[in-house]
């Protein structure tokens, strides 16, 4: 103490006792000399020591009793001022610490005197108080005496002396363990071994301690004894003693010296001996005590518990409990059992407050209440304490809302309980209720069923300030004010929770950071300290799990009793700092439990905060089947049972919204308070917070947050972000300006929370997403069946949830897309499933566009995971679904199309996966986007794509919705056909590389590699799926789909063929083309024949098409067009494969069907390309023009060789010149032979296709009606002129047998009539001779064939007649037109001038065929004239046929259809008898004439003297000139047959001199009128048969008997037929009277008469040797016929009579002369 001890304080030390001294000895002078007598040797004393010592004090205080001994006698006097005096000396030495022990010792004597005759009281307590302060010399038996010195001051009269003593006491008891705790700190370096008490050793055995513990071990016994009522063993001397001071001294040492009890075994030890029994039976009063229980009924009368002391023993239990809970376990078990049981309903309110306080206490010390978990509630067979306080705090709470605090008993619980819930219905209904409060509703406070209890402001967060504890000067029990109970309680709530789960997540957070850490230094490469850090770890892990044992333990504990009372303070709370207090409770405890994984528990205090957003019994099934877990548990506690309340309905709160419940029959509406608005928040507050810990508690807030959503009308915006929006079916909604203020925030915080997502682990973000999918789930549920307006609040998170995670997409990928793809998007309900759509395009448009780490280009597989649900969606049939999807895929391919890459054939499925029936919009958006790819993609996708692309071009052009995009389709299968061309090289190769890659991974795998059509290489195999596609659109079922295919088809091969490789064209015509023919050829052949009115609209169908089966036929017309134009221009790369002859045979096999198909058109067109493979020469061709056929006419000299080209590469084209082909091949090397076999080969095919569509074709019809079929004029035309082509080529073959079958069909083509209708356009008028195409194209057949019998070998010569025989059938036509089956034809003149009227029957024409038999007649006489001596000819009868088939007409005569056709048959007559005659003659012998004189014989007579009479309007001219001709013809006979008449049969000239007698005397009909007799009686004709008669009969130039027969014959014949016409002449002018006789027969008898007269002329000029005796007698007879004539009146016939009967005279001799003969 440097203050004391400098020079300076010495120096005033010693002038002050001097002084001192000399004061004493002053007062003492008279009455005490003893002490005067003191005080003077004190004073020399004092000098001495001065003057001897260096160290003043040192000395003073080896000497200070006998310093000391003269004041202390003048404390002896007993006369105050003296006594003052000498305690103010002592007081100065005492404090300067110059006292020893021993004066010590003296002083306190001496004090105990002073205070035994209760004098100066006050300085006596400050000289005690100094004395003990200032050092530590007073000490055992001195120290007891002081200590008691004050005690027994405490309780004097005196009030003030009492205070002091109080004080003073208190202040040396502290200095005394002050002593102990220096004394310690002292010691604190040597060790010594501590002894162990023995448990039952006496109890002053404290020889262990050291003095100043001692001392304090003694006092500290001793107040236990006081307390107890005992005697003291070491305060001797007290004679009073308060429990009251005593408990208070014990609290303020225990509180302030815990070191001391817990360093010190016998501390220690009396703590549990002494103190803890002490309180536990000063405790029995208050825990047997029952308030309101009668005292009659207990048999001893019960002590009431007493507020004073009560109040300190709790202090005490709060200090045992706080300092040494450590030392005493199973003593605070009973304690604390204690407290919790203070707080029972029947205890006094004070008591209970008291007791509140006390937990209170406990409440914030979060590590005091861990160690109670750990050694009660965790221990098996303990009470578990800690849960029973929480508890117990609890069931207070509830108590307090059921007993009104008041106490007063009249208002049982039953009646405020039943006043409230009464009015379950509405809060205004109930005014009672709101009377409570009075005016007062302002203040903060709780309510509950009718109970209204106010919010004090009791204490400071965190803090236990007592109020009620802190009474200690008052010995009646206080008062409590109503609600204080209850204020504290629910401070112990707050605090409790907050100090829990500070504490914890404290040592959580720390445990985290250490294994990190600890993991961190594992991981690290090993060192040598490898072992110990291992160590460390696995120290470390144990240590961790035994502390969250301790947490789980702790939270398992209390949660139950601390949800229950708060819920309850939630319901009743109507102060918002209160409620936010609550809920801030509930949210740490639930974030807690989440962390710790205790799912129950985190779950229900979840549930609370929900139940608490929603209106009160709102119907929400998650949070009620919740609740109903928890509330099946009810609590017990001590008996006592905590049952969870449920909330109740009232609740004084303003209406903030009206909304309607989201339920699936909505029953009126529900209000949410500014309560409910306060739970959202922390809901929100917790799910944005506390998001990584809800795990499956997702759901319950998810769900909560939906129905607060809904009620209060936020609907999904873009992104998923909810807005204020009122639907439809939401009228009902009303909103306050309160809330309408929350709403933008509150959906604010709800886009942060699901964006806060983005910072969850990847386990919670599942939970997350599973939470959102079952409630989707649910909104689902409800919406089925009904179109009302569904909840899209979990689709809307989803997205929004998806599109803040992007970053990791992958994980959460394919439940968010599943969930969106499998449900939401199915959902019957048009809204949600819009959202679905919407949700899940948004996603992926967002995922393709996120810059992913590593980019998407270079991670395949995600870009693949992100398309495929747009894929999926394909499965969906409802078109807004499949519409948002398409428009997805169109912004895709704005935006990325050229990054697609892999993804390609994802997008393109989409296009393609459109079917017909899914509407027009949705095939127009899909076709958008393909249209987009061909034009702007093409070159960006792989090039495995394209064959997609075809497919899906192909499958758009296959939809029947929309014509135009049909069309258009093919338009871009062109565009890609051009593509592929222009990028061949490129495509082939990567297709090349990529198949190399397939092959190999088939290898591996050991399975074949499967793509279509597969031999070929893969770019051909593109090009082939291209044809394929097309050849499936070229049989659309609508005729402009296929018409455009099939030109592009055909145009695609033609332009891009080349690009093939030559094995692959084997496919193209086998699989493509004529797969393509055999469907079309099947189609066309089963296509409806009904008449389509319109073809849709408004647009007029042509006739030509106005049927299917028409529209087909162009099909069919077309396609095999194409493939004809592609065998005729490609013939030089199909010839060289293997089975070229065997596709030829299949082509003439189509081309023969299409002919003979029962359609104008197609047969017509068939033949058109039969016609153009025919002009194909052999493929060996002028390299610079490969593909301009000969035209057909020309013969080409073909040079037939082999195409051998030297490499099967890709084109197939000869680049040597013509010049030096033909040089090669007319050189060394022979020409090989096989392909001149393969060629004929081939063309006999052709030959014997054309001859079965001729021979089908032209056969007429079995039965005839109005449908049947008869082919078109052009059809046999062209069937015809394809003859001559065809003969070119096989005409080395051609044999008898073929011409056979040619002449069949050239008749039957000419046969067949024409339609009516048709006739004006091909028959011309019928007065020009003018022959048709088709008997052109027979006849030029003809003229073919004769010119290479001609040229030809002697073999085919014999064909001459057969080709004679066609012709002369020909010629008959003339006169008897062919038949065509039974099929009526009407004449072509009546037919030709009817009206034809529409639509009637068609009538068949018979055609003109007068031109047609006229020139065959021609050709007929042309080829007569050439080959009449031919072997053939002669042998065949040809000149016979020709005659006899003449002789049809020639008999006809005028009956004849054409007057030229007689005409011409004559002249052609006399021209091929003037030919053939010579011939007959030169043959005589051989007999191969003989059958053709007779017929000869009858031509002449049939025509000469014909049964045809001329017609009427015959003009004399006409007549003449025909006249002329019958001249002709005997001039003829006249010239040509009867000189050569020993050459001819005899037979044959009898016929001619019958016909010339006939002749020259015929009469002509009866029909003329009188002015033409004279040149109508053929009167020429007959003269030269007369003369030609006469000439042969009487020639003189016999030169054979035979001739001479035939004069004679002649002659006998001629007056035979004179007698004849004189006889019927008598006969008819007898008859007739007086009337004349026709005019014929008068010219006929004139004529007669003449020729009689010139015959008898002629007799009489010849030799008579010439004439014969019998025709003499034939002339004489003649002469009585000639006299019967004489009666006739005719003038004319007289005269002619007359000249007749003239030459009789030279016939006049006698009688007897006659034998003169």
């Amino acid at each position: 103490m440097s203050g004391t001890s400098s020079p300076e304080a010495v120096k005033k030390l010693l002038e002050n006792m001097q002084g001192d001294l000399r004061g004493l000895s002053l007062e003492c002078r008279k009455k005490f000399p003893p002490v005067k007598e003191a005080a003077e040797s004190g004073i020399i004393k004092v000098k001495t020591i001065a003057a001897r010592n260096t160290d003043i004090l040192a000395a003073l205080k080896e000497n200070s009793s006998e310093v000391v001994q003269p004041f202390l006698m003048g404390c002896g006097t007993k006369e105050p001022k003296i006594t003052q005096l000498c305690l103010a000396a002592i007081q100065r030495l005492m404090s300067h610490e110059v006292v020893s022990e021993a004066a010590a010792g003296n002083i306190i004597n001496m004090l105990w005197q002073l205070m035994e005759n209760s004098l100066e009281e006050l300085k006596l307590l400050q000289t005690v108080l100094v004395l003990l302060t200032t050092n530590t010399v007073v000490h055992d038996e001195a120290l007891s005496k002081a200590i008691v010195l004050c005690f027994r001051l405490h309780f004097t009269k005196d009030n003030i002396t009492n205070n002091t003593a109080a004080a003073t006491v208190r202040q040396v008891v502290t200095v005394v363990f002050e002593r102990v705790v220096a004394e310690d700190e002292r010691y604190k370096d040597t060790i010594d071994q501590p002894v162990a008490v023995q448990g039952n050793s006496n109890r002053r055995s404290v020889s262990t301690l050291k003095p100043c513990a001692k001392d304090a071990y003694m006092l500290f016994q001793d107040l236990c004894q006081l307390v107890n009522a005992d005697a003291p063993y070491w305060l001797v001397g007290m004679t009073e003693m308060t429990r009251t001071f005593g408990l208070e001294l014990l609290e303020s040492v225990l509180n302030d010296f815990p070191q001391v009890f817990l360093q010190h075994q016998e501390f220690s030890f009396l703590l549990k001996e002494r103190v803890c029994p002490l309180v536990i039976k000063l405790f029995s009063p208050n825990i047997k005590f029952r308030q309101g229980s009668s005292t009659s009924s207990s048999p001893a009368p019960v002590e009431k518990p007493y507020f004073p002391i009560c109040m300190r023993l709790l202090r005490v239990v709060s200090v045992l409990i706080k300092q040494f809970y450590s030392l005493l376990v199973t003593e605070c078990e009973i304690f604390l059992s204690l407290l919790v049981k203070f707080l029972d309903a029947d205890k006094p309110q004070w008591l209970r407050a008291v007791a509140v306080e006390s937990i209170h206490r406990l409440c914030v010390q979060p590590q005091l209440l861990r160690s109670f978990c750990q050694s009660y509630d965790m221990k098996q067979h303990s009470t578990k304490v800690f849960r029973d306080i929480v508890n117990a705090l609890g069931s207070f709470i509830q108590s307090l809302f059921l007993v009104p605090s008041t106490g007063n008993t009249s208002a049982t619980p039953n009646q405020t309980g039943s006043n409230a819930s009464g009015n379950a219905g509405s809060a205004q209904t109930s005014p009672g209720v709101l009377g409570i409060g009075g005016g007062a509703t302002v203040l903060p406070a709780f309510e509950y069923r009718g109970t209204w209890i106010p919010i004090l402001n009791v204490t400071v967060q965190g803090s236990a300030k007592a109020t009620y504890l802190e009474m200690l000067d008052k010995v009646e029990p206080p008062t409590i004010p109503e609600g204080y109970a209850m204020s504290v309680a629910f401070h112990c709530l707050l605090d409790l929770v907050r100090g829990i789960t500070t504490m914890i997540e404290g040592e959580l957070g720390e445990a985290e950071t250490v294994s990190q850490t600890t993991a961190e230094t594992t991981s690290l490469p090993a060192q040598s300290s490898e072992q110990q850090d291992l160590q460390s770890v696995s120290d470390q892990s144990e240590k961790e799990l035994v502390s969250r044992a301790v947490w789980e333990e702790m939270v398992n504990a209390c949660w139950c009793g601390l949800l229950a009372a708060l819920s309850l303070l939630l319901d009743a709370s109507t102060d918002e700092a209160a409620t936010e207090n609550i809920l801030k409770a509930e949210l740490t405890m639930a974030a807690l439990c989440g962390r710790l994984g205790l799912v129950t528990s985190r779950d229900a205090f979840i549930t609370a905060i929900c139940k608490g957003s929603l209106p009160p019994h709102y119907a929400l099934t998650v949070l009620n089947s919740t609740t109903a877990a928890l509330s099946s548990k009810s609590y017990s506690i001590q008996g006592q049972n905590v049952q969870m309340i449920s909330p109740s309905s009232e609740s004084h709160q303003q209406v903030v919204a009206v909304g309607q419940p989201l339920a699936l029959q909505p029953q009126g509406t529900v209000m949410l308070t500014s309560k409910n608005i306060q739970c959202m928040r922390t809901l929100l507050n917790l799910a944005h917070c506390h998001g990584a810990v809800l795990g499956t508690s997702w759901q319950l807030v998810l769900a909560t947050l939906q129905h607060l959503v809904w009620i209060l009308g936020l609907k999904p915006g873009v992104g998923g972000a909810l807005k204020p929006g009122r639907a439809v079916e939401g009228p009902s909604t009303v909103l306050t300006t309160a809330v309408m203020t929350d709403l933008p925030v509150i959906s604010n915080i709800l886009s942060r929370l699901f964006e806060s997502s983005q910072y969850l682990d990847d386990v919670s973000l599942h939970h997350l997403i599973n939470a959102l999918c079952s409630l989707s789930l649910e909104a689902m549920d409800m919406a089925y069946g009904n179109n009302k307006e569904p909840s899209l609040f979990a689709v809307a998170k989803l997205l929004e949830t998806g599109l803040v995670n992007m970053h990791r997409i992958e994980i959460l990928w394919r439940p968010l897309t599943g969930h969106l793809l499998e449900k939401v998007c199915q959902h019957p309900n048009s809204r949600m499933r819009e959202w679905g759509a919407e949700a899940l395009t948004s996603l992926i448009k967002a995922g393709l566009t996120f810059s992913h780490d590593p980019p998407l280009s270079q991670n395949q597989r995600l870009q693949l995971l992100l398309l495929n649900p747009l894929k999926e969606l394909s499965n969906i049939s409802h078109p807004d679904i499949r519409i948002k999807q398409l428009e997805c895929v169109l912004q895709i391919l704005q935006s990325q199309g050229d990054s697609l890459g892999p993804g390609w054939p994802l997008v393109l499925g989409v296009m393609g996966a459109i079917r017909s029936d899914q509407g027009e919009s949705l095939i127009r958006t899909a076709f958008q986007c393909l249209q987009l790819v061909v034009t702007d993609f093409l070159p960006t996708m792989p090039c495995t794509c394209l064959q997609i692309v075809v497919e899906v071009a192909g499958s758009f052009g296959l939809h029947n919705q929309e014509l135009n995009i049909s069309l258009t389709s093919i338009g871009l299968l062109w565009n890609i056909s051009d593509y592929f061309f222009q990028r061949g090289e490129i495509i082939e190769k990567e297709l090349n590389k990529e198949e190399a890659v397939l092959q190999k991974q088939a290898e591996e795998k050991g399975v074949m590699l499967n793509r279509p059509f597969h031999p070929a290489s893969p770019f051909d195999c593109l090009w082939l799926c291209l044809y394929a596609k097309l050849g499936e659109l070229c049989v659309d079922p609508r005729p402009a789909v296929r018409k455009s295919a099939g030109q592009t088809l055909f145009s695609t091969i033609g332009a891009h063929g080349t690009l093939l490789q030559h094995s692959t064209w084997h496919t193209v015509i086998w699989k493509v083309l004529f797969h393509l023919l055999d469907r079309v050829r099947e189609s066309s052949t089963t296509a409806d024949k009904e008449k389509i009115e319109s073809g849709g609209g408004n647009i007029l169908i042509h006739h030509s098409r106005d049927t299917a089966e028409k529209q087909w036929a162009e099909t069919w017309v077309l396609t095999l067009a194409g493939v004809a134009r592609i065998f005729n221009t490609r013939r030089y790369l199909l010839q060289p494969l293997g089975d070229f002859s065997q596709a030829w045979d299949v082509l003439l096999d189509h081309i023969q069907s299409a002919a003979l198909s029962k359609n104008n058109e197609v047969s017509l067109a068939a033949l058109k390309s039969f016609q153009e493979i025919l002009q194909i020469v052999s493929p060996v061709r002028d390299s610079e023009k490969p593909d301009t056929p000969p035209a057909i006419n020309v013969s080409v000299p073909v040079v037939v060789g082999t195409t051998t080209a030297t490499s099967l590469g890709r084109s197939f084209m000869r680049t040597d010149s013509i010049g030096e082909r033909i040089g090669r091949y007319n050189g060394s090397e022979p020409p090989v032979i096989t392909d001149e076999i393969e060629d004929l080969n081939l063309w006999w095919a052709a030959w014997n296709s054309w001859y079965r569509i001729g021979s089908e074709s032209t056969r007429p019809p079995v039965t005839c009606d109005k449908l049947t079929f008869i082919p078109s004029q052009p059809f046999l035309t062209a069937l015809i002129q394809i003859f001559p082509a065809l003969y070119q080529h096989i005409k080395t073959g051609f044999s008898m047998d073929d011409l056979q079958k040619l002449g069949v069909i050239l008749h039957g083509a000419v046969s067949v009539p024409i339609s009516s209708d048709a006739s004006p356009f091909i028959l011309p008028s019928y007065t020009e001779a003018v022959l048709t195409s088709l008997q052109e194209a027979v006849l030029t057949a003809l003229d073919v064939l004769q010119k290479a019998i001609c040229v030809g070998s002697e073999s085919m010569q014999i064909m001459y007649p057969a080709i004679f025989d066609q012709l002369l059938a020909f010629v008959e036509f003339s006169c008897k037109p062919p038949q065509y089956g039974q099929l009526e034809t009407k004449h072509i003149a009546n037919a030709k001038y009817n009206q034809i009227q529409l639509f009637a029957p068609a009538e068949w024409v018979a055609l003109n065929y007068v031109p047609f038999a006229e020139r065959s007649l021609e050709v007929v006489v042309d080829l007569y004239q050439k080959t009449a001596c031919h072997k053939a000819v002669v042998t065949e009868k040809v000149l016979q046929n020709i005659i006899k088939t003449l002789r049809i007409p020639l008999s006809l005569k005028y009956s004849c259809p054409s007057e030229s056709t007689w005409k011409l048959a004559v002249s052609s007559l006399l021209k091929v008898l003037s030919i053939g005659l010579p011939v007959a003659r030169q043959h005589a012998s051989s007999g191969k004439f003989d059958s053709m004189w007779p017929e000869l014989a009858n031509t002449f007579e049939d025509f000469l003297f014909t049964k045809s009479t001329p017609p009427d309007n015959l003009s004399i001219q006409e007549f003449q000139k025909n006249e002329s001709i019958d001249v002709e013809v005997v001039q003829l006979i006249s010239t040509e047959i009867l000189p050569y008449a020993n050459f001819i049969p005899k037979e044959f000239v009898g016929q001619i001199m019958t016909m010339l007698n006939k002749g020259s005397i015929h009469s002509q009909s009866s029909s003329f009128t009188e002015a033409e007799i004279d040149i109508r009686m053929r009167e020429e004709f007959s003269k030269v048969c007369f003369e030609t008669l006469l000439q042969f009969s009487f020639s003189n130039k016999v030169t054979t008997p035979q001739e001479g027969y035939i004069s004679r014959m002649a002659l006998s014949v001629l007056l035979k037929r004179s007698q004849d016409v004189l006889h019927r002449y008598i006969e008819d002018e007898r008859l007739s009277g007086k009337c004349p006789l026709p005019r014929q027969q008068v010219t006929e008898i004139i004529f007669v008469l003449k020729a009689v007269s010139t015959l008898i002329d002629s007799l009489k000029k010849t030799q008579p040797e010439n004439v014969d005796a019998n025709t003499w007698a034939q002339v004489i007879a003649l002469y009585p016929t000639l006299v019967e004539c004489i009666t006739c009146s005719s003038s004319e016939v007289c005269s002619a009579l007359k000249e007749a009967l003239v030459p009789f005279k030279d016939f006049m001799h006698p009688p007897a002369s006659k034998f003169a003969f």
